[in-house]
């Protein structure tokens, strides 16, 4: 039995064997035309965990057929960095790899900028983060940024059945996928996991996957948990959902393990920035203002030091009124532009600055709100498709029962408040 990882030995070795990613690899996109062209440029790869940045920038240089070098950010820094630049000197059209380049500080940065402005290396940078936030803003406005998105459960089926099919090993085995729920929902649209999740169940003794056999050898697993394996985006999640269920002895529990994996103290408190919107919203609109004042703290600190600052904020996070509105709001609205596409901006609602504009009755009959009792004029603000369409609804906490007041007065029961 071969000790290299299953996900590793079906790694694709062109791009039409890469299950997912169509917008960025399929016919007519601009990756592969530039690809098919020969004139690939400087990229980051931006997507969650096993999704194919890896993948995707081996099949580019395999498919270029130029020198190509691969370094971790997690293990190599400057002195590594300019090796490689000065090997590339000497060979044209060398690719650089960096997995994981959000983890670069600003100089180990700024050492690539000038070999990737000059065209000394193509760079190509796998980044799980924001590269916005992350890499540098004159590197990044060198690069091209591709977003690849979490594969979904049609393609996780996929990968599965391609392994069991095509895998020296599974081919030994008669392997029985009588169900797979348990697989795709513990790999999170992670590839990598779910093949690795396969070969670890079927190494255990088991040909008949069931949903049930799954979780067994997965909790077996997520008890040997590694500090700086894969697993913190677990971990994450369970103290995400600690806070959310507003338990500050979950969440700090969570927040120390992620602390003693030695986790990116701007990863956690980014997390908590996010839920703060997303969780609490205007239950508790200082929520945001303290999540955002953590994460500018840990950002100049570091640790030790910043455990105490994450703990504070977790902890207040979690013992804080709870709503989502917000969140469900813009997701509704953005299905609802989605669906309908660029509706009509009502006419009043318009800008006249030219007199044709006028004449076209652009702005005509707007009202201006400060102009009526408590600075309100009713008016319809949405297209006329919309009207009375309710995206915002204020949850049941004393914050948002307080909007809810505010806007009944004002609206009436138009939009149920």
């Amino acid at each position: 039995m071969t000790k290299i990882p299953l996900a590793e030995r079906m790694r694709p070795q062109k791009l039409d064997e890469i299950v997912g990613q169509e917008h960025i690899t399929g016919k007519g996109s601009i990756l592969r035309t530039a690809l098919e062209q020969g004139v690939v440029p400087s990229m980051v790869l931006w997507g969650p965990p096993g999704v194919g940045k890896t993948t995707l920038a081996t099949v580019i240089t395999q498919t270029l057929n130029v020198p190509y070098y691969q370094l971790s950010a997690i293990s190599s820094g400057v002195k590594e960095v300019r090796e490689v630049i000065e090997q590339a000197k000497e060979l044209s059209g060398t690719v650089l790899f960096i997995d994981e380049i959000h983890r670069f500080n600003k100089s180990q940065q700024d050492a690539l900028l000038s070999a990737v402005e000059k065209g000394v290396i193509r760079l190509i940078g796998a980044t799980t983060e924001n590269p916005s936030f992350e890499v540098n803003s004159a590197l990044l406005s060198r690069c091209q940024v591709f977003v690849l998105k979490a594969l979904g459960k049609e393609q996780l089926i996929q990968l599965l059945l391609d392994a069991i099919k095509k895998d020296a090993f599974l081919q030994t085995k008669k392997i029985d996928l009588a169900e797979t729920e348990a697989l795709i929902n513990i790999s999170g649209g992670d590839g990598r996991k779910l093949l690795n999740l396969l070969e670890l169940v079927v190494q255990t003794g088991n040909e008949k996957i069931t949903n049930a056999i799954v979780m067994q050898v997965a909790q077996q697993k997520i008890a040997l948990y590694d500090k700086g394996g894969e697993q913190h985006y677990d971990v994450v999640s369970a103290f995400i959902k600690s806070m959310r269920g507003s338990d500050p002895n979950g969440a700090v529990y969570w927040l120390a393990r992620m602390i003693e994996g030695g986790e990116d103290v701007k990863f956690i408190a980014r997390r908590m920035l996010i839920f703060a919107s997303e969780d609490i919203g205007n239950a508790n609109p200082n929520a945001l203002l303290l999540a955002n004042t953590t994460f500018d703290a840990v950002s100049k600190i570091g640790y030790p030091e910043s455990r105490i600052i994450l703990s504070q904020c977790a902890t207040y996070l979690a013992s804080s009124a709870k709503s989502n509105a917000s969140y469900e709001a813009i997701g509704k609205a953005l299905q609802t532009v989605q669906q309908h596409g660029d509706l009509p901006i009502p006419l009043h609602l318009r800008n006249a600055p030219t007199k044709l504009m006028k004449q076209l009755d652009y702005g005509k009959n707007y009202q201006y709100s400060h102009l009526g009792e408590n600075n309100f004029i009713e008016q319809e603000y949405l297209p006329e498709v919309l009207k009375g369409t309710i995206f915002y609804s204020p949850g049941n906490n004393a914050r948002e029962n307080e909007l809810r007041k505010f806007l009944k007065e004002r609206w009436g029961n138009k939009y149920g408040y």
